[in-house]
């Protein structure tokens, strides 16, 4: 999996978003949406960041993903900069021919298997840039080189789900990073992150729409075969329809994922369909993860049976990687033409 969307001149099976897209669907209709983290870090992060705006030394990491023994985390988030990217504070500083990273990030997937770290840094204070969107640099980060110097380190977050993928409180304390490990441009990193966010969005609506199979799946074998007064109760309207229309939902959020990701394989504008596929992957796994907890009722709490654990897993993906108000806030605004609320 994780060569797949490595070039095939470092290795790797040359495929583009809607093949990666299509394979964490598969993915997550075997067991839910928490595995396709997994598959978004290194082959959604690494791979197609570096195939798309790596240099030539940096482009030669790319051998190490495609025969899997090169793994990927990012660091974007923290403490008090959620959805809110551009309030980053997370510091970049020059020192001679390197530059110095310090900061705090927090929900960061995969730390404690990841050889190298895209960071998402400010290089210029946000109360500085000119528009908004400058003043970003990102960094590729040697994280066992920063873990040995003492300089990096992180904490595990105990999870309510999503254990498949340990997520992390990270703290930067004057990383050494060379210069030649800038992803694209300094202060011009925005351009780059767009081109990690979406895909990220692509992947996890692709989540979406397989935990949505995987939880219609073990929700019609239940009704199949579970008998209430002398009948199936999948053979119930009550029970039947919810489980109908979620089919009919999975197959439009499909789409919409397909849509996206065939966008952004041709290098068009694609935000808005990134947007709307994670909402509606997203928003569909949650209702197919509710109405299988109904189906089999008080037995869905016991461990005896996967509901839980997929109930767990699906609601996170209303929130991340952007909550589901600001998907809305970006139609209103970018569809619509709605006045911004923010």
């Amino acid at each position: 999996m994780d060569r797949a969307s490595v070039p095939q001149e470092y290795g790797g099976g040359g495929q583009g978003m809607l093949e990666l897209a299509v394979a964490c669907e598969t993915l997550a209709a075997s067991g839910g949406t928490a595995g396709i983290f997994l598959y978004i870090l290194t082959p959604g992060f690494g791979a197609m960041t570096l195939a798309r705006h790596g240099t030539a030394e940096q482009e030669a990491i790319l051998p190490g993903v495609a025969t899997g023994d090169v793994q990927f985390c990012l660091a974007l988030t923290e403490p008090d900069a959620g959805s809110d990217a551009l309030e980053i504070t997370t510091a970049a500083r020059r020192d001679g021919s390197d530059f110095l990273l310090h900061g705090q990030k927090v929900w960061i997937s995969g730390i404690e298997n990841a050889d190298w770290m895209i960071a998402v840094t400010r290089t210029t204070p946000a109360a500085e840039a000119q528009p908004r969107t400058s003043g970003f640099t990102l960094f590729l980060v040697d994280v066992t080189e920063a873990l040995a110097a003492g300089t990096l380190t992180y904490t595990p977050i105990p999870k309510l789900g999503g254990n498949v993928v340990t997520s992390s409180q990270v703290w930067l304390d004057d990383v050494r990073v060379p210069a030649s490990r800038v992803l694209g441009e300094v202060d011009r990193g925005f351009e780059v992150l767009w081109d990690v966010l979406n895909p990220e969005r692509i992947l996890a609506a692709a989540g979406g729409v397989g935990s949505a199979e995987a939880l219609l799946r073990v929700a019609c074998d239940y009704a199949r075969e579970r008998r209430v007064f002398g009948r199936p109760i999948g053979a119930n309207q009550a029970v039947q329809f919810p489980l109908a229309q979620i089919e009919a939902e999975t197959e439009l959020a499909r789409l919409m994922t397909c849509k996206a990701a065939w966008l952004f394989d041709q290098g068009l504008p694609c935000g808005t369909e990134t947007n709307v596929a994670k909402l509606t992957g997203a928003q569909v796994a949650w209702e197919a993860a509710d109405r299988a907890f109904q189906v089999f009722g008080g037995m869905a709490y016991s461990k005896e049976f996967p509901v839980e654990r997929l109930f767990r897993d699906a609601r996170i993906g209303k929130n991340i990687p952007v909550a589901e108000e600001l998907v809305l806030a970006h139609i209103g605004t970018q569809v619509l033409g709605l006045p911004r609320s923010y």
